[in-house]
């Protein structure tokens, strides 16, 4: 399409990306009726509306989907074209991370070692829910998101989850709550246990573990945060159900220490991208966990 306007096509493609054109106005120093205008003008070159409304946010129509996929392809197309004749792939890269806001940072810091202290890359990362992220991801603001369970996937939104990393779960607590020869049953009846909520997979496979062996355990506290669940544990709240990563620095120092793993308990963890023409190059040495 000669006569295509790729103005245009810029705009359409940011109001795509940020789901509200009042944002998207702002972001582009606009005004609301000019970038209406504009995406006005596109839809009715192309012969097709490219979103609905719904509320105050904007969704893109099926004809929608296909501009954005190709948008992006021709900005991509441009950004690597102007980086190859400037040959900036020796200038900094950045990487857009999401992470899951419970999810625990010693895991988030392992998995971004293969990129740390590199100078020429940018880390910008992000923490919040699930669909928070997931939202991102598809919108392309995010170039990888990591979670401790597979998010769904379909035709419309081609999720890729790579399962990363696995670790035991164990029951940690202060050194004075062990005595030598302690079973798991005697550690569960004598002191209350931290656990993580009900929404957990690690919180389910503890309720099944116990329910198998008949125990009741007491319950010190149900806690949505690794970190939260890490200090009460530090405080002697209790005995926490998590994954040794979370306190390695407390086990290292002595400060917690590991009673007993939990048998057939663990905790998975997820690296969820995008079906992308162009993706980030920065994800492979995380996703092969390469220096």
């Amino acid at each position: 399409m000669s006569d295509l306007n790729y103005h245009h096509l810029r705009y359409f493609r940011a109001v795509a990306h940020y789901g509200n054109l009042t944002r998207t106005a702002e972001r582009l120093n606009l005004s609301q009726s000019a970038l209406s205008i504009q995406i006005k003008q596109l839809e009715e070159r192309l012969g097709h509306a490219l979103f609905e409304r719904r509320g105050r946010q904007l969704y893109l129509t099926e004809a929608g989907r296909i501009a954005l996929d190709r948008a992006d392809t021709i900005f991509a197309a441009g950004e690597e074209l102007i980086e190859t004749l400037k040959e900036t792939g020796r200038s900094r890269r950045a990487i857009r991370i999401g992470a899951l806001a419970t999810l625990s940072r010693n895991f988030q810091i392992e998995f971004l070692r293969p990129i740390l202290g590199r100078s020429d890359v940018d880390m910008i990362l992000r923490s919040g829910s699930t669909s928070e992220l997931l939202g991102a991801l598809e919108t392309l603001n995010l170039d990888i998101v990591l979670l401790n369970q597979p998010p769904m996937a379909d035709s419309v939104t081609p999720f890729i989850a790579q399962h990363i990393y696995q670790q035991r779960v164990s029951l940690v607590g202060r050194p004075s709550f062990g005595k030598p020869g302690a079973t798991l049953a005697d550690l569960l009846a004598e002191h209350p246990v931290i656990l993580p909520t009900l929404e957990s997979s690690v919180r389910t496979q503890f309720e099944a573990l116990t329910a198998r062996l008949g125990l009741s355990p007491q319950i010190a506290a149900e806690v949505d945060d690794m970190a939260m669940m890490r200090l009460l544990a530090r405080e002697g709240a209790g005995l926490a159900v998590l994954p040794p990563i979370v306190v390695k620095g407390e086990l290292e120092a002595g400060t917690l220490v590991e009673f007993d793993a939990l048998p057939g308990m663990v905790e998975s963890f997820y690296a969820v991208t995008i079906k992308r023409r162009f993706p980030n190059p920065l994800l492979k040495p995380l996703l092969q966990g390469e220096s």
